[in-house]
């Protein structure tokens, strides 16, 4: 018997990519009868809404609500509210599914008993720049983001602490809460680490994969990986839970202090510059080396170094700006 499914997208200003996500959707082989799909808007400014609804004149399956909060666990907490399916599956507008991603998944969550089941995540590019290519890569690969094994791989189910864009039972909302509107970023972390603790099982799918879309140049990259830095910080303090982090989130926070320490101490004892130079210049060697080994283009692996340093450095940035809030708070609540 088919199960019915809501799946809700937390969306704001998606033009660039919002057609490509909803055709993929238009395409799942799953019984559109059994099968509700919610956008919630966060107030966009440019063509997205008028997008959605050119298409949900045609579908009546298709709905959009209003975000007037913007931020992603609201959407989400608006959507699991409004949804009648028994399951919960959260997407992406930043990417597009394959036709039997729900029929996989459903039949993946039911035969292993699962919470939620998620698929691996197959980061792509729209353009065609060294720039893109390059964070793709650094995106794609272990040295980039360490065991993150949705963006890895995985060669058979396996047991998880998270996973993106989950596949949840509607049912485990109401054991262990919504999502946290505190948390701007890692939000679905934090619920994972929660749904964990409540002993629900999440499960990695290979045989599952969607395809994501990254920032596609070097700003909007370090903006993208500062924030989630912060905010993976940001969200152990608001939760009171340390359990949120693992050894992948901080190698970049050391990574990023050993930097500037040894050049600020340097400044006045040269040994400490040796050791800045000895980093930086380890750093680069190796991953330029092994990016041009694998690539074989000496401006895309070098476009590839600096995609690295992007993602190594404004993460640890972040992360030292979300430890010097949590701080200020902690004097701050001293204080009064």
């Amino acid at each position: 018997m088919k199960k019915l499914i809501s799946i809700i997208i937390p969306i704001r200003n998606e033009e660039k990519y919002i057609n490509e996500c909803i055709d993929s959707i238009l395409n799942f082989d799953y019984p559109k009868e059994f099968l509700e799909v919610i956008f919630i808007d966060g107030m966009s400014e440019d063509k997205t809404i008028s997008i959605i609804e050119s298409y949900s004149k045609k579908y009546s399956y298709i709905n959009v609500l209003k975000n007037e909060k913007k931020t992603v666990p609201v959407a989400m907490n608006l959507g699991i509210k409004k949804a009648k399916g028994e399951y919960i599956c959260r997407l992406d507008a930043h990417a597009n599914y394959p036709k039997d991603y729900l029929s996989k998944l459903l039949d993946w969550s039911q035969k292993l008993d699962a919470d939620n089941v998620g698929a691996v995540c197959i980061t792509n590019i729209k353009s065609n720049t060294n720039k893109a290519k390059a964070i793709q890569f650094v995106m794609s690969d272990k040295f980039g983001v360490g065991n993150s094994l949705f963006r890895v791989g995985v060669t058979e189910p396996l047991e998880v602490d998270t996973v993106p864009f989950g596949f949840y039972k509607k049912e485990i909302f109401d054991k262990i809460g919504l999502y946290d509107e505190r948390l701007i970023r890692a939000q679905d972390l934090e619920l994972n680490k929660r749904l964990k603790k409540y002993d629900g099982k999440i499960y990695l799918i290979p045989d599952v994969k969607c395809t994501y879309y990254p920032r596609e140049n070097y700003k909007a990259f370090f903006k993208n990986r500062f924030e989630t830095g912060r905010w993976v910080m940001l969200s152990s303090y608001f939760t009171n839970n340390l359990g949120s982090i693992s050894i992948r989130h901080m190698v970049p926070l050391f990574f990023s202090l050993s930097l500037i320490f040894s050049f600020l101490f340097g400044v006045f004892v040269k040994e400490f510059l040796y050791l800045f130079g000895f980093i930086l210049i380890g750093y680069s060697t190796t991953l330029f080396l092994r990016a041009l080994k694998i690539k074989k283009n000496f401006i895309l692996a070098f476009n590839i170094l600096i995609g690295y340093f992007v993602l190594h450095f404004s993460y640890g940035l972040g992360s030292m700006k979300g430890i010097a809030e949590i701080v200020r708070e902690k004097l701050s609540q001293k204080r009064n």
